[in-house]
């Protein structure tokens, strides 16, 4: 019995790392968007497709989950991680929906910086879990993921500085409240990705 249910076992981690590279994917688009406002609508649209896609991959781990007797990691911990990396897309696909909806014609900076702290956070987040089917990688992980933690402070840090530099400096009520918005998505998906991390933490404590 056990010989035909362990191959389930990898099919996890070969769906956390098709997720996480759709992440990767996603948050580059969300980059590019910031970079050339000119091809706009063609990078929400892109954003939105990857979303899905990603959306597709969190119902097939899920399922899986539900159907598989003998799991690698504990299933609480499957079903938080795939939830917690589909949040980042989910957010990324928000801002570009935002950015859109809002009629914004010409970002900032700081917005440009948040969006590359989003794609160096996610890259880190892919890192993490194509390390993770083995346990002898937990040095390296845990290494990975104090690394999304300084990212998302760093994104705490640029927030705050945008934050003062809009209320300071933009007069218009309803540009600011945009910028506002836009900024604090972008921070949030840094906080998922520091929330993927912690669950990875946690499950190196548990089966290191």
């Amino acid at each position: 019995m056990f010989g035909r249910l362990m191959p389930t076992e990898g099919k996890f981690f070969d769906l956390f790392n098709q997720h996480a590279e759709l992440a990767v994917k996603c948050a580059k688009e969300m980059v590019a968007l910031m970079t050339n406002f000119d091809d706009l609508e063609i990078r929400v649209h892109a954003i939105e497709a990857v979303e899905k896609e990603a959306d597709k991959i969190t119902h097939n781990a899920i399922e899986l989950l539900h159907k598989t007797f003998i799991t690698p990691l504990d299933r609480d911990d499957i079903h938080q991680l795939i939830t917690r990396m589909d949040d980042i897309l989910d957010l990324l696909e928000d801002a570009a929906q935002t950015i859109s909806l809002y009629d914004i014609k010409a970002i900032t900076p700081e917005a440009k910086r948040l969006a590359e702290l989003c794609l160096a956070c996610a890259e880190k987040v892919q890192a993490a879990v194509g390390l993770l089917h083995n346990m002898d990688n937990s040095r390296q992980i845990l290494g990975i993921c104090q690394e999304i933690d300084r990212l998302e402070s760093d994104a705490d840090h640029v927030m705050r500085a945008a934050m003062s530099k809009l209320f300071r400096d933009e007069p218009d009520v309803r540009t600011l409240i945009k910028l506002k918005a836009i900024y604090e998505i972008l921070e949030t998906v840094t906080d998922r990705c520091e929330d993927v991390a912690n669950i990875i933490e946690g499950i190196i404590v548990e089966n290191a």
